[in-house]
């Protein structure tokens, strides 16, 4: 029986053939290094080799030469001998689109790497015929020659950006294919914010697209365009996992399960509440280090009232388009800071694009709406006890040797946030000193500066200095100073030390009011318990809080109280009548606005966390429930005339020749306040200094006493003394200007 070999031959050279056509259809990209810069090349690549494709077609459709083309615009010769190298000499057009196609399915899934273009083609509104559509909308983001090469490919559009019809004829094989279908591709990518149409009201064949460029550096795996725009990026490793975070333990813990909770996708929002210095934004970059992504830090830009009727509660912040798919490009988790005022809403952002949960930053005021707060997932931040403001400043130090550190975490009452800040700004001032140890006055100046950096542009800062002995009081009013000062330096203490009725109703803040006339002590008495507790006093500008559109008031006390809060200061409320004032019988919508004023302000006080002062000289025009609402309030009272020679004595230089008879008369008989007295003291040393005299003379007083009184519209009691000082007529002229 004979056999004949030649149909088996036949496809056994079949099959060789088969199979050097199958290896040759596939670019080989293996010398390429792993990395997201290589990855986005070979796209780019594509998306070259596919308008080359179309370039060829049109002009075999036309009988003209390539190659007239090519040498018009020899960058394209380039691009093709790059490309050649990885592609079988001689085929077709197609064949090398289907061959770097395959080459670059088979690095990808070689590379260990995360690939922002692949995690971009997963999106439903996108995939692979989306993510065509995007790199050639972005192709002369990265050359630029190619904007004229398409301006004459779109002629007569002469637009320097590939249009939808363009697109459409790219992703086509053939010139009968047609492009019905590239909206599809398009209407994605323009909803989620990854390409644009620069002129929408074209016919939409003829829309040019844009990629962002935001969105194109993330693309191309690099973070260049976002500082401009005032975003941050923080890398994983820039946080603590959760478990290291310098929190109550209950809260680390719930830190700790969230990210399990997120991953299920049962929650899609998890807001983080605490005053803008603590460590929300720590506890944010743990829940993103869990789940490996960066961190974008967005800060709302200025948002604006909007809702029925024009409702100034609600806000809604404009971010832009492509928010999210900047954060699938970078894995990373946006993290939204809202500082919203009582009684505000914020209108939280869809993130088209996005699919993993979004993280918000808030105060204790206000609160968020929109589709994406169902279900969110909250957690507050308190404020740190005594250990874990040591942990913090042990961590901030980072080994620094520091004097007396357990007495630093003690007197400065900050949150993590803050003292990170501070402990940065201390090193740097001991090494202006040549130091290696930080000492507490170091801290205390670090502090400062922040406070100037908070609050210059909220409050007045007072200097404060003196001691208790250069207040001249009555032993009641004094006691009460001494119970406040105790109250203060105790404050954290005493909440260990309450009972069970205390349970959630007491927090750390001090409220003090100071009542009494003018000149009688009250902002001494302020300056005074600041500097003993060595802490800064600033005063409130009430012609920069009180406003007269309805809800300013309370946003600008919100951002004073707020800020004063964090940075533990003393807060002095000057002439708090003004705010403090009783509620009325509702008469008009006026009353009614004023009363809210008055009610948010006694809320604000009672949950304040630091030392506020408020001081009065008509104490019967402040609402009774804010007397009630304060810890210590202390009445100041005019000075006896004992009280007022030791307040003279404080004030006139110590080489001063005014007589002790004549200065008990001065004290006996002229009822001066403690302000007035300074007055007086001060004009006095002034008329001795323009006279040339060397020591303040009785003489001087009388003139300056005089002078208090005429200030006053009061008749001086000294007229009516019958053995007088004569003024030396020197200073006569003088005098005469002061009446």
């Amino acid at each position: 029986m004979t056999c004949n070999f030649r149909p088996i031959l036949k496809r056994l050279c079949q099959r060789e053939r088969n199979s050097r056509q199958v290896s040759a259809s596939v670019a080989d990209f293996s010398a390429i290094p792993y990395s997201q810069r290589g990855h986005f090349q070979l796209h780019f690549y594509a998306s070259v080799l596919r308008l080359m494709a179309y370039i060829e077609r049109m002009h075999a459709m036309g009988g003209k030469s390539l190659e007239e083309f090519f040498q018009r615009y020899p960058f394209l010769a380039h691009y093709r001998k790059e490309m050649g190298r990885y592609l079988t000499p001689g085929c077709s057009a197609v064949s090398a689109i289907r061959a770097w196609e395959a080459g670059m399915s088979t690095w990808e899934a070689d590379c260990p790497l995360r690939l922002p273009l692949v995690a971009l083609a997963r999106l439903d509104a996108v995939g692979p015929r989306g993510l065509a559509v995007f790199l050639l909308a972005g192709i002369v983001e990265e050359d630029s020659r190619f904007g004229t090469l398409l301006a004459r490919l779109q002629e007569p559009l002469a637009t320097r950006r590939p249009t939808l019809e363009l697109a459409g004829q790219t992703l086509s094989k053939e010139p009968s294919d047609g492009h019905s279908d590239v909206w599809e591709n398009c209407c994605g990518l323009l909803r989620i914010g990854a390409i644009e149409a620069l002129n929408p009201d074209a016919p939409r064949s003829e829309w040019a697209l844009r990629v962002p460029g935001l969105v194109w550096d993330a693309a191309r795996g690099g973070m260049d365009g976002f500082p401009t725009i005032g975003w941050r990026i923080h890398p994983a490793e820039a946080f603590p996992f959760p478990q290291d975070l310098i929190l109550p333990e209950e809260l680390c813990r719930q830190i700790l399960q969230a990210p399990r909770l997120l991953e299920s996708g049962r929650t899609r929002l998890v807001v983080l509440r605490g005053s803008p210095g603590s460590d929300r934004l720590q506890a944010a970059g743990a829940l993103a280090r869990a789940g490996d992504r960066r961190v974008i830090e967005i800060a709302p830009p200025a948002g604006r009232p909007v809702g029925d009727a024009g409702d100034p509660s609600l806000r809604e912040e404009r971010y832009p388009q492509a928010v999210g798919v900047l954060c699938t490009l970078l894995k990373a988790v946006p993290v939204f800071t809202f500082d919203l005022a009582p009684g505000e809403t914020a209108l939280m952002p869809n993130l088209p694009g996005y699919e993993w949960p979004v993280i918000a930053l808030m105060g204790r005021e206000g609160g968020l709406s929109g589709e994406l707060t169902k279900g969110a997932l909250t957690l507050s931040l308190p404020a740190l006890g005594p250990e874990l403001r040591l942990r913090c400043w042990q961590a901030a130090f980072m080994g620094t040797a520091v004097e007396r550190l357990e007495e630093i975490a003690e007197r400065f009452l900050l949150p993590g946030g803050t003292i990170r800040q501070a402990a940065a700004l201390a090193v740097a001032r001991a090494g202006l000193e040549n130091r290696t140890t930080v000492r507490q006055e170091d801290v205390r100046l670090a502090t400062r500066a922040l406070n100037r950096q908070q609050l210059d542009n909220l409050a007045d800062r007072i200097d404060g200095g003196g001691t208790w002995e250069h207040l001249i009081v009555g032993g009641s009013t004094l006691g009460k100073l001494s119970e406040l000062e105790q109250r203060c330096r105790h404050r954290e203490r005493l909440l260990d030390r309450l009972g069970p009725a205390f349970a959630g109703s007491a927090n750390r803040g001090v409220r003090a009011l100071f009542s009494g006339s003018s000149g009688t002590g009250k902002t001494l008495a302020a300056r005074i318990l600041a500097a003993e507790l060595g802490m800064d006093l600033y005063r409130v500008d009430l012609a920069s809080v009180i406003n007269k559109y309805i809800g300013e008031t309370e946003k600008n006390l919100h951002r004073v109280l707020s800020r004063a809060e964090e940075m533990d200061i003393v807060l002095l409320l000057d002439e708090g009548d003004a705010l403090l004032g009783s509620r009325t019988e509702v008469k008009s919508s006026n009353d009614r606005y004023a009363n809210l004023e008055t009610n948010y302000l006694l809320q604000r006080l009672e949950s304040y966390n630091g030392i506020i002062l408020v001081t009065t000289n008509a104490a019967q025009n402040i609402d009774s429930a804010f007397q009630r609402r304060m810890d210590v309030v202390v009445h100041f009272v005019p000075p006896t005339a004992d009280e007022r020679w030791e307040i003279w004595q404080l004030h006139l230089p110590e080489d001063h020749a005014v007589g002790v008879d004549y200065l008990t008369e001065i004290s006996t008989r002229c009822d001066l306040t403690g302000g007035q007295i300074r007055n007086a003291a001060l004009l006095a040393a002034l008329l001795a200094v323009e006279e040339g005299s060397a020591v303040v003379q009785d003489r001087h007083l009388e003139a300056a006493v005089r002078a208090e009184y005429r200030k006053a519209g009061a008749v001086c009691p000294l007229d009516s003394v019958v053995d007088q000082p004569v003024l030396a007529p020197q200073f006569d002229d003088f005098q005469s200007l002061l009446s």
